[in-house]
């Protein structure tokens, strides 16, 4: 994809949200994401979740109906809702739900001085790209960029070099649900000099993806250039 712009003030992409509980929900589309990380954490069945406090369709600032996260020993995996259709079929295309995606990510733990408040400010990203998508019509595939012109960190206290991401497909892949495919899409952290190499031509998303130690994001990793 192009450049993406974002507001560059941290505090404007947080979301209002509550940490709620996952309800038996007659949403097939829902019960399919969920299923294809309950495969990958067959060990945690009620996973952290947060839901908005107003709806999308009601008004609300944020598009995305949920966020689950799923802990592993070194990172927190989350994994949205509301890019494809999580309830009866609305979209002309058949072969995809929705825009055809889902967004995940993978934060690591260490070098986190307050995991709630980190969470909750990753939820606010995804929320704040979801209304990229929603309002622009922004899809996002794997081995993308982008790119924000953003210096500041994205972390709560904007101290980390993250500033942008860069993507890759998820471990989840993609799955087929009843409203159609459903590709999932993993943003990893990156660094404004590492993002000005895309954008400069030095580098292509592939050629950081295998610099890359691994593809969690990272606040306190060294740059890989």
């Amino acid at each position: 994809m192009g450049l993406f712009s974002k507001k560059k003030a941290k505090k404007e992409i947080q979301p209002a949200v509550e940490e709620v509980k996952d309800e038996e929900l007659d949403a097939t589309g829902w019960h399919a994401i969920t299923q294809a990380f309950e495969k990958l954490y067959p060990d945690q069945k009620d996973p952290r979740h947060y839901g908005v406090l107003i709806p999308w369709r009601l008004g609300g600032n944020d598009p995305l109906q949920g966020i689950s996260i799923y802990e592993a020993s070194d990172y927190y995996h989350f994994v949205t809702y509301g890019f494809s259709e999580l309830y009866e079929k609305e979209f002309e295309n058949k072969e995809y739900s929705g825009y055809g995606f889902e967004l995940t990510l993978k934060l690591k733990k260490a070098g986190l001085s307050d995991d709630e408040a980190e969470i909750k400010g990753i939820c606010g990203i995804l929320q704040a790209l979801a209304r990229e998508t929603f309002q622009h019509g922004d899809i996002f595939q794997p081995e993308e960029y982008i790119y924000t012109g953003q210096k500041t960190g994205m972390d709560v206290k904007a101290e980390s070099k993250i500033t942008g991401f860069i993507t890759t497909l998820d471990e989840a892949g993609e799955i087929d649900t009843p409203n159609g495919k459903v590709q999932f899409v993993q943003l990893i952290g990156m660094q404004d000099q590492e993002l000005q190499a895309i954008v400069d031509h030095t580098y292509r998303v592939h050629d950081l993806l295998e610099k890359l130690p691994d593809t969690l994001t990272d606040y306190t990793r060294e740059s890989v250039i």
